[in-house]
């Protein structure tokens, strides 16, 4: 899964870093395997390989059961700070958490953990727990 965060318009490279760093001290704390900042492939003149990251831009290993709370706290995390979109790509979805009505966003990020929940196993017998008459 992969964090991607885009600063106000007003925001700098360097608040978007910060911003960036303290989400991911906020995500370690959850039950999620790693948070690593995205290596570029394409470094500048001059730099060593694997020097540059992407600006604002997160990696984060997690179990699909985990999702619905990482989800839940970037969504909460970014009221009251100076991110215009927080986007989330989890396999060949995404979603973008942006200024919407509390009302509109809740539905769009409830369907998108709903989604993407692991399925139960089947019961044995295949039953639904009734018998026909």
């Amino acid at each position: 899964m992969t964090v991607t965060l885009e600063g106000a318009p007003d925001s700098d490279p360097a608040e978007l870093d910060e911003l960036t760093f303290q989400l991911r001290g906020e995500l370690l704390e959850l039950d999620v395997d790693r948070v690593d900042p995205v290596r570029i492939d394409d470094t500048p003149v001059g730099s060593k390989p694997g020097d540059a990251v992407a600006l604002g831009v997160l990696a984060v290993t997690l179990s699909p059961i985990a999702l619905r709370g990482v989800v839940r706290l970037l969504e909460t995390w970014m009221t009251n700070r100076p991110v215009r979109k927080v986007r989330v790509v989890f396999g060949d979805d995404s979603i973008d958490l942006e200024d919407a009505s509390a009302e509109d966003q809740r539905r769009l990020v409830d369907a998108f953990i709903v989604a993407h929940q692991p399925v139960p196993p089947a019961e044995p017998g295949g039953g639904t727990g009734s018998s026909g008459a």
